[in-house]
């Protein structure tokens, strides 16, 4: 199987990092005439070296302190540096910064090659070489291959050349498996083509006529076409240099900066939660200083917002007004523009005037939740997360997640997040709810991950609300349940509200219909209640087809309105009277008469009933035979039919 590693060069201005790339492929990597007229390159070159089962492909950066930025687009994609001294000059200011770079993207590899070595003698290659040491000690490169060449002679070329392939044999791999994102660094038209763009797969496997979406603008394309190294090519997998070519978009449409990714599995943001390192050779950086935002190929203007530091100790101020050199703290940015970033991404801040390298960092969060971050339980909370990325504590990661989770509260995580905030690949989604879901910290609703604790809490409060409507409502059937909802799950599913419910019935708790109620409430009837119930029953039995309204009914018992509205309520839910129009009923009596009615079309052959006819027969007036006849039509024991009624 093919190993895919990008290696990307880095060094001072002329110290041959071209030359030498296009001495170990055969290509040159300078392609812009400029490039060619001046002697030295401006923006990304590339050029590829294939070895047996390994692929090496070469992003040439420019080294002028100009075009940092250009260097920093192409050192985002790479597994491994080549790191490029000149014998004759030895560590100069890009070299130092373009190491830094690749210190803090978190690149683990490398190989260090000293260029131009024909042009000094061996005590010149041997000081440089104590020089390099020094400048590497205690980093990724302390132990790298370090190589004399010349590009001119060709000595040393084959030693780098191994070099590379071992230090092939110890870089990262990417696993093709997980949503596809390419970072563009290049994007220009071509006749009979159109739009194509060039970047780093860093994750995914994508093939030709994939539906995909370009981030931030999230614009939809479709790629046409793929090239790998300049051949035609059906699939490309995570770890090669890829050239697509796009239908759905214009090329003045999409730029540097712009990420083509799998739809809905990532999400462009203005403010990020991360931990940040401060060169020990930068100024100290102030709270709320504008910085330079690179990631990924992009750069985006922003402003630091200082949290909690991190000492040798972790007993660093809550609320910093600045973080020295060579410090560590939490820090939120705000992005003047947005930025298509996940969980664990590294980035590199550049101060805004003079442009230097002054940090690098990793994403905590990309979608933090609103409120500040300078105080001790913010802390707590990123280095919570901090655990989760630098994967150090076992099930650190999973913990992580809960604390994303948790945060939401009754509103839930969804399921998606996981993947657009949380970094997780999307095969993968299943298995981490599983894990936490198995942990008892979170439950699992549909497609959103809840909290325990917090369903636990919202249960209680429910139960608690319910309890209190019982006491001032006692002869109420219960807590409307729509009122529940409304006053406990607005920022809630409704699939959560009804996950609550269903436990807190399963449990025993709480019975829920259209009303919510305790399963041990009782109605209890004080006795003015108790005798005014009484007195209704039998007042409206005594009256059958013929009540009184409730004014009359009020008058004739002496009873206050309210304690009347509360008894029949009552009895209307106990199905002993039953309310039509203004009317109250005695349900005995309706009972009666639907059988009456319906013995019509069976004894007298008669099918058809009349207002006048009925008024007669039941010995009532107009007032009391139109809200019977209406109530009969809703019991569908007749049918409106003109002026008359057919029995049904």
């Amino acid at each position: 199987m093919t190993r895919y590693v990008v290696v990307g060069t880095a060094g001072h201005i002329d110290h041959g990092k071209s030359a030498l790339v296009k001495a170990l492929t055969g290509t040159d990597p300078d392609r812009l005439k400029e490039e060619k007229l001046r002697g030295i390159t401006i923006d990304l070159g590339f050029a590829h070296l294939n070895e047996g089962e390994t692929q090496l492909a070469f992003v040439d950066v420019p080294g002028h302190e100009r075009f940092v930025k250009n260097m920093l687009a192409g050192a985002s994609g790479i597994d491994g540096v080549l790191l490029v001294i000149a014998a004759d000059e030895s560590v100069m200011p890009q070299t130092r910064e373009h190491f830094d770079i690749c210190r803090l993207l978190g690149v683990s590899t490398g190989v260090v090659a000293l260029t131009k070595a024909d042009l000094v003698d061996a005590d010149t290659v041997e000081l440089v070489q104590l020089e390099t040491a020094e400048l590497v000690a205690g980093s990724f490169l302390e132990d790298a291959a370090v190589v004399p060449v010349s590009a001119r002679t060709g000595e040393g070329l084959a030693e780098v050349r191994s070099a590379l392939l071992e230090m092939a044999g110890q870089a990262r791999t990417r696993s093709p498996r997980g949503a596809i994102r390419l970072p563009i660094d290049r994007a220009f038209s071509i006749k009979g083509f159109g739009t194509v763009v060039t970047g780093t797969l860093v994750s995914g496997r994508v093939a030709v006529d994939a539906m995909l979406t370009v981030l931030p603008s999230g614009r939809d394309v479709k790629v046409r076409g793929l090239q790998v190294h300049g051949a035609a090519q059906p699939v490309a997998v995570a770890g090669q240099r890829v050239a697509a070519n796009l239908s759905g978009v214009d090329v003045s449409e999409i730029a540097r900066g712009d990420t083509v990714v799998t739809p809905g599995c990532f999400e462009a943001t203005r403010r990020v939660d991360a931990v940040l390192d401060l060169l020990r050779s930068a100024r100290r950086l102030r709270h709320g200083a504008r910085v330079r935002f690179h990631q990924g190929t992009s750069e985006v203007l922003g402003r630091v917002v200082l949290g909690p530091g991190l000492g040798e100790t972790g007993d660093a101020g809550d609320a910093p007004g600045e973080l020295l050199p060579g410090g560590r703290g939490f820090v939120r940015l705000r992005l003047e523009q947005p930025a298509v970033l996940t969980r664990g991404d590294r980035f590199i801040l550049r101060a805004y005037s003079p442009s230097l390298t002054i940090a690098g960092g990793q994403v905590l969060d990309p979608q933090p939740p609103r409120g500040g971050i300078r105080t001790a339980a913010a802390r707590r909370r990123l280095e919570r997360l901090l655990d989760g990325v630098v994967g150090e504590v076992p099930g650190a990661r999973d913990l992580a997640f809960g604390v994303l989770v948790r945060e939401r509260g009754i509103a839930g995580l969804p399921l998606a997040a996981l993947v657009t905030r949380a970094g997780v690949s999307p095969e993968s989604v299943d298995a981490v709810a599983g894990r936490l879901v198995a942990s008892a910290t979170v439950r699992r609703i549909g497609d959103l991950i809840v909290d325990a604790a917090a369903l636990a809490a919202v249960s209680d409060r429910l139960i608690d609300m319910v309890t209190t409507f019982h006491a001032s409502h006692p002869l109420s059937e219960g807590l409307p349940r729509e009122e529940a909802r409304e006053r406990l799950f607005r920022h809630g599913a409704p699939a959560v509200f009804e996950a609550v419910l269903e436990q807190l019935v399963g449990d025993g708790r709480l019975l829920a219909r259209d009303h919510l109620a305790l399963t041990r409430h009782q109605v209890t009837l004080s006795p003015e209640e108790t005798r005014a119930s009484e007195a209704v029953q039998a007042l409206l039995g005594d009256a059958g087809l013929r009540p009184p309204v409730p004014a009359v009914i009020c008058e004739q018992l002496g009873c206050d309105t309210a304690v009347l509205d509360r008894v029949l309520k009552l009895l209307a839910r106990q199905q002993r009277v039953v309310r039509v129009g203004a009317l109250v009923f005695d349900s005995a009596a309706l009972e009666t008469l639907k059988q009456d009615v319906l013995r019509l079309k069976t004894s007298a052959g008669t099918e058809t009933i009349d207002v006048g006819t009925f008024k007669q027969r039941y010995g009532i007036s107009r007032k009391f035979a139109i809200p019977l006849l209406e109530y009969l039509d809703r019991e569908r024991v007749t049918r409106r039919v003109g002026q008359q009624r057919i029995v049904l």
